[in-house]
């Protein structure tokens, strides 16, 4: 009996178009083949000194951290939302993609999103390890724009809509009006930054140096830019700088806001300063559409109640805040003069 095959299943056969996402903290890769997220991992490269091949990438890199064999050395390519070091970027992107799609397609299409604030050597960086991926066009598009996209924001009306994007590196804030960006602007506080700033307290407070794993830990699990009626309480262990000894902390809720009271306060200003150079008749629109957050940094408790005490306007986070990067970026495949549109030139 004769198969009969669409010609969805031959297009899926020879071309494996790519949606990537590179961020500071961690790299999103999805596939239109699949129609799916397939890489979600670390933004992390082991590389071998001697042979400059790569050893790991990703969760397996991030496993070496510190722990790593003479003449392997760790790197994380990405810094304040930028490509920090290119050649390691280079690397790592290439090694993901190979991942990503383990066997070369024909006519593959690769969309990146990149930050604002990614320089025109980092951008022709990016775009010459796809097209060493054999990929057939390349674009690169802005995060914030994509964010509002995967968000799912009317970017297509002439009404304004606004996106903070909380990354792992930088918070990026747009308002955006008919396809186009009407205010943008990034600082480099972000994740890590909020990770830093734990670390910072503790040592100070207790003397105790903890890790950044653990910092990351005490984040999610008692960190809040907002106070809660519940009390919550952590145990942590660090190593005592004064007589070299392990040593365990209980830390509260109120003393890691107070930790991370520092960036949060950056984030609100530049929200505060979006709003005061937005024109007057789109901040209206503000009113009622609110304020969208988005990106891994975002998921800190109560950010989103922190921000409407600030400007008195709602504000929501995107569902899977984390992803909406990639996936806005995955949604221009589907339309691709758009994305011709959008996509940042070198």
């Amino acid at each position: 009996m004769a198969h009969i095959f669409s010609s969805q299943f031959w297009s899926n056969l020879f071309t494996s178009d790519l949606a990537i996402d590179l961020g500071t903290a961690s790299i999103l890769i999805h596939t239109r083949q699949e129609g799916r997220i397939v890489i979600h991992e670390p933004s992390i490269v082991a590389i071998n000194v001697n042979t400059h091949e790569v050893e790991a990438v990703g969760n397996d890199a991030k496993q070496l951290l510190g722990r790593s064999p003479q003449g392997v050395v760790t790197v994380r390519p990405m810094k304040d939302g930028m490509i920090y070091e290119v050649d390691a970027a280079e690397k790592m992107l290439a090694a993901f993609i190979q991942k990503a799609r383990p066997r070369r397609k024909f006519n593959t299409r690769i969309v990146v999103s990149v930050p604002p604030r990614a320089h025109q050597v980092a951008r022709r960086a990016v775009r010459q390890v796809c097209h060493d991926a054999k990929a057939g066009d390349v674009f690169l598009v802005d995060q914030t724009m994509v964010a509002a996209i995967g968000a799912g924001l009317s970017i297509y009306e002439k009404r304004g809509c606004m996106v903070v994007d909380v990354g792992g590196g930088t918070t990026d804030v747009a308002v955006i009006s008919y396809n186009g960006k009407v205010f943008a602007d990034s600082i480099p506080i972000a994740g890590d930054e909020m990770n830093e700033a734990i670390i910072k307290f503790i040592q100070k407070k207790y003397s105790v140096m903890i890790s950044e794993s653990a910092a990351e830990e005490v984040k999610w699990e008692i960190g809040s830019a907002y106070p809660s009626e519940n009390t919550r309480t952590i145990t942590v262990s660090g190593r005592d700088l004064f007589e070299g000894l392990p040593k365990t902390l209980q830390l509260s809720d109120s003393e890691i806001r107070e930790a991370l009271s520092e960036p949060i306060v950056a984030i609100m200003n530049l929200v505060r300063r979006a709003l005061n150079e937005t024109p007057p008749q789109l901040a209206a629109d503000l009113i009622n559409r609110g304020i969208c957050l988005t990106g891994g940094g975002s998921k800190i408790q109560g950010l989103d109640k922190a921000i409407t005490n600030e400007t008195h306007l709602p504000c929501t986070r995107a569902i899977d805040p984390e992803t909406a990067v990639v996936r806005g970026t995955a949604a221009l495949l589907d339309d691709i003069p758009f994305l011709r549109r959008i996509q940042l030139m070198d």
